[in-house]
């Protein structure tokens, strides 16, 4: 049904937007442009597959195959090293919309470009 787009519920929308709107825009602006091209679903709607906030999420970066598994939190949860990645990390802005089997390819920090392959929400 929604193959080739990434899906937000309205609530994590509405509050993905409100954290952007009190950063510096150029610093999120890959985030911005993916929040603004997803379609809002219902909560009704949501799919069991569909990585959103607070879900864990098992996935891959196709260039070297490393699998890892993290939960999508809001930047006041995160956590690193107990697997809670902020929405504002390039990593979680990644991953935020995807559903299990779609790829993205985002630009990290360090100016490399990976695929990431969603394998399973959990």
């Amino acid at each position: 049904m929604y193959d080739d787009v990434i899906l937000l519920t309205e609530r994590d929308y509405l509050r993905i937007r409100h954290i952007l709107s009190t950063q510096n825009s150029d610093d999120f602006e890959n985030l911005e442009i993916e929040i603004e091209r997803a379609k809002i679903i219902e909560e009704k709607e949501i799919p069991s597959d569909l990585v959103r906030m607070n879900t864990t999420v098992r996935f891959m970066t196709l260039q070297d195959e490393k699998e890892m598994k993290l939960t999508l939190v809001f930047p006041e949860d995160a956590n690193f090293s107990e697997g809670k990645i902020s929405i504002l990390a390039p990593l979680g802005s990644a991953l935020i919309g995807l559903r299990v089997n779609q790829e993205i390819n985002w630009m990290f920090p360090d100016g490399k470009t990976k695929t990431i392959k969603i394998l399973e929400v959990l």
